[in-house]
């Protein structure tokens, strides 16, 4: 009988205890906002700065002679540009730049100090985006004025041409893009009338760039 009294009570404090205990369901994981990506679309600004190659090509009648002017540049830059539902990115770009490439020249007959400082262009891109970093390729109009300093007088030339090249530009935040860029310009040939001497120079240059941009 004694047996019987223990085991029940064992059970009544079992049902108690089950009676008071609170199941409380394992809370759903919370799920984590995938991160858009970055969209390249829109109009932007920015600033550059680098270094130049400019080779130039020079003749008067039947003499001929080169010479290389290469220095530091500086300049911004502008543009446009929409991205496709493809990751590809077309766009328009202009900038405006300044050389610091003067060089003493002794030849042909000229004694001064040649060179090119303004310089700008115009040019379609074309790149693909993976995410932050746009990969393009660019090319379009470039133009640059060459000056000739002979004793104190300064002659100046405005020279056309092309320009084409490519780069990166890589977004370090949503609004502000660094850029690492390559051109080749090639400005053709003209004719500078120095006293009455007519001076061919064909210019051709590289130019290596970086820049900071904004996104509007």
């Amino acid at each position: 009988m004694r047996l019987l009294t223990i085991t029940a009570t064992v059970l009544a404090s079992t049902s108690v205890f089950a009676a008071d205990a609170v199941f409380v369901a394992p809370s759903a994981p919370v799920a984590l906002a995938a991160e858009s990506p970055l969209m390249w679309s829109g109009a932007y600004l920015g600033i550059h700065g680098g270094a130049g190659w400019l080779d130039g090509d020079f003749a008067v009648g039947n003499l001929t002679d080169t010479d290389d002017f290469d220095g530091g540049r500086f300049g911004v830059f502008g543009g446009y540009q929409h991205q496709m539902d493809n990751n590809i990115v077309v766009g328009i770009e202009g900038d405006l730049s300044y050389d610091w490439n003067e060089n003493r020249y002794a030849a042909l007959g000229i004694n001064g100090d040649v060179g090119t400082d303004w310089n700008g262009s115009v040019r379609g891109r074309l790149g693909y985006a993976f995410d932050k970093a746009l990969v393009y390729a660019t090319g379009g109009w470039a133009i640059t004025r060459g000056t000739l300093d002979v004793a104190g007088v300064k002659f100046d030339e405005t020279f056309n041409g092309y320009t084409i090249g490519g780069g990166v530009d890589y977004a370090v935040t949503d609004k502000i893009f660094g850029r690492v860029e390559y051109r080749f310009n090639d400005f053709s040939e003209e004719s500078i009338n120095i006293n009455g001497t007519n001076v061919s120079a064909d210019l051709k240059q590289h130019t290596v760039s970086v820049g900071l941009g904004v996104k509007f």
